[in-house]
């Protein structure tokens, strides 16, 4: 291999190539301005839980975005319903915490063990409705007293401008103040902020293209 022209450059080949997860190599080849804005949304919850000892991660995917949340947290677990992507997650030998990657379905029951903090981003609105229920005190159970609980999904009026793909899972998308009052029904303290892009704010609900929920056991 040549030397690079800047030496500070040349350490850049001793580290290993990153290999991307099946999910978000799609929208990398698909719409790549979007990496941007799952990343974002990451960001936000490692901001949030940031410091906390053991924290549960449900519906990862191919869990690309989840090392952003695992150097914020001591430990991150990582669940999918799906044995599929956890299998991929396991395998991929991208992230020391992968022995961490479980399969778990949150519809069917709360974890056995109990997490200082839980989030899941992009799950709920593939939620039937007569499932949330069941999924949101699982969510409650799966969560120490006063453990914090992180929900994010698209909101019901940016399903105007969603693609096709998205539609056909995209069975429970709520308006913001029906989303917080089904939330307080499961939390005692319910925070919800609006996204659109990459930018978390506390805008106008129906405005927002995304809605984080940040809960309170």
């Amino acid at each position: 291999m040549k030397d690079t022209k800047e030496a500070q450059y040349q350490e850049l080949f001793d580290y290993p190539e990153t290999k991307m997860g099946v999910m978000i190599n799609q929208v990398w080849q698909d719409d790549p301005k979007r990496v941007v804005f799952v990343l974002a949304r990451y960001k936000f919850v490692a901001k949030m839980l940031a410091g906390k000892d053991n924290v549960l991660e449900i519906g990862c995917a191919d869990a690309f975005g989840s090392r952003v949340v695992a150097k914020e947290v001591k430990n991150l677990v990582v669940s999918d319903f799906d044995p599929v992507f956890v299998d991929t997650v396991q395998n991929n030998g991208r992230e020391p915490w992968e022995k961490n990657a479980r399969v778990h379905d949150i519809v069917a029951s709360a974890t056995e063990e109990k997490f200082d903090a839980a989030y899941c981003l992009d799950v709920f609105e593939h939620i039937e409705p007569k499932y949330e229920s069941a999924v949101l005190e699982n969510l409650s159970q799966s969560v120490v007293d006063r453990g914090a609980v992180i929900i994010g999904i698209p909101s019901l009026e940016s399903q105007t401008y969603a693609s096709p793909q998205s539609k056909i899972g995209h069975v429970n998308c709520k308006s913001g103040n029906e989303f917080k009052s089904l939330l307080e029904k499961h939390f005692s303290q319910v925070f919800l902020f609006s996204m659109n892009d990459e930018v978390v704010h506390t805008g106008f609900y129906p405005m927002a293209h995304y809605l984080f929920a940040l809960c309170v056991k």
